[in-house]
């Protein structure tokens, strides 16, 4: 059974006259005829019953234009799915942030591509750190990701550096330079810090050490924690203080107060994807992931 024949007998079901049909289908009468007749030859019942000026349809010929309609509306939609999947209007994306990228770039990430490309199934994942996200793109856990460049990256990574963050101070509501517009780093010299995981765990510990040393001291003691959110948790109880990007800022908790640093160093946001990844839906998301930022 081939489709050119469901298609024939739907579009004669619906003229119920041989001449127009023939002509809506832009084929001869004589071949249309022919068409209906291989089918009740294949499905062994008769569809038609045929005058000279109308065709009407039999039992049998109102049930099998009800299943042509159906398969023919399957085959259109999985064409159109597939044409969709082509531009990369459809599919599945799943995309990683680093804490910090999880406040202010996350939702504006999720409001554009429900809006731009309605037919993308997207997963977002937001509190993670750089190394596991990179390893998460290799192992095909996430098509995209927002996370610290990677100088070890093996070539296997496409990373496309998107912003410059500054550093800024996260002080307890109650502590002596809360109320401060800006701060030498070298003030913090003698407070406990709260950080991200030390070793290869996190990209944030180093970057922060390196920002005190160059201020002429070492923080200690430290407390180690993974998500940015619970930093800023342990800082409003008290525990210590921090350095973070700016954009964290925009997690409102209560509690802290964020000041700006005198010479502020900085640290880059960068787009991870697979050097090969050849699909047009994570090409499309990425794209938008960029302009997000």
């Amino acid at each position: 059974m081939e489709l050119r024949h469901l298609r024939s007998f739907d579009v004669l079901a619906e003229e119920r006259h041989f001449g127009r049909a023939a002509a809506r289908l832009h084929i001869a009468q004589p071949a249309l005829s022919q068409q209906v007749k291989q089918l009740e030859r294949e499905l062994g019942v008769s569809l038609l019953t045929r005058t000279t000026r109308r065709v009407e349809l039999t039992e049998a010929g109102a049930r099998f234009a009800a299943h042509a309609r159906t398969v023919l509306g399957d085959v259109a939609r999985a064409s159109s799915d597939m044409a969709l999947l082509a531009s990369g209007a459809a599919g599945r994306v799943s995309i990683g942030f680093i804490g910090t990228a999880t406040y202010d770039v996350l939702p504006r990430v999720a409001r554009e591509v429900h809006s731009s490309l309605p037919e993308i199934d997207l997963d977002l994942r937001g509190e993670l750190l750089s190394p596991q996200l990179l390893d998460g793109l290799r192992d095909r856990t996430f098509d995209v990701a927002l996370v610290r460049p990677d100088p070890l990256n093996s070539g296997d990574l496409t990373l496309r550096q998107l912003r410059s963050e500054r550093f800024v101070a996260v002080l307890p509501a109650g502590h002596r330079l809360a109320g401060r517009r800006r701060i030498p780093l070298s003030a913090l010299a003698d407070e406990s810090f709260v950080m991200h995981p030390s070793g290869h765990r996190s990209s944030m510990h180093d970057r922060v050490r390196a920002a005190c040393e160059a201020a002429g001291f070492s923080p200690d003691p430290v407390i180690e924690v993974s998500e940015t959110a619970t930093l800023v948790v342990f800082v409003a109880a008290g525990l210590g203080v921090a350095l973070v990007p700016e954009p964290v800022r925009s997690l409102g908790l209560d509690g802290v107060s964020y000041v700006s640093l005198t010479d502020a160093p900085t640290i880059d946001l960068a787009l991870a994807t697979r050097a090969r990844d050849d699909s047009p839906a994570v090409r499309r998301v990425a794209e938008i992931v960029g302009g997000c930022v």
